[in-house]
């Protein structure tokens, strides 16, 4: 499971349509709605909130913007009606590292996304999160 912190935008076609399928397994997850994957590290961030399924609801929402933006058809309404209004913070590190991930999937499947996230001047978040200084996150894993 990857939860991308970095702005769905900068992936590719097949990592998009991942990510909404991992997103919704892990609304699941956060929900108490499946077995499997409870202890997942890239869950931690959303447990942490006040509300885990707001957090996780509004992620889906960013992801299935991209997805609108790009003429996909993604079912909105698997999106739990939860919402929260508060970023959630994400080390720089883990920016860096997350960017490293994608930039060697995208060499291998898609160059022109590859381009767009090598020339982007800073790289844009996920619009749930807001940058904060510091490592690579406790919860990944490297």
């Amino acid at each position: 499971m990857r939860l991308w912190s970095i702005h769905p935008g900068y992936l590719d076609v097949k990592g998009l349509v991942a990510l909404w399928r991992e997103a919704l397994l892990a609304q699941n997850v956060l929900l108490g709605n499946t077995v499997g994957y409870r202890s997942h590290p890239q869950l931690i961030r959303f447990r942490e909130t006040d509300d885990p399924a707001g957090a996780i609801a509004s992620y889906l929402r960013g992801v299935e913007a991209e997805a609108k933006a790009r003429n996909y058809n993604f079912d909105g309404s698997k999106i739990n009606p939860g919402y929260i209004n508060e970023s959630l913070p994400v080390t720089s590190g883990q920016i860096e590292y997350e960017c490293s991930h994608l930039k060697k999937k995208l060499k291998i499947r898609d160059i022109e996304k590859l381009k767009n996230l090598e020339s982007a001047i800073e790289v844009a978040l996920h619009p749930i999160f807001k940058e904060v200084s510091g490592t690579v996150e406790a919860w990944e894993i490297l």
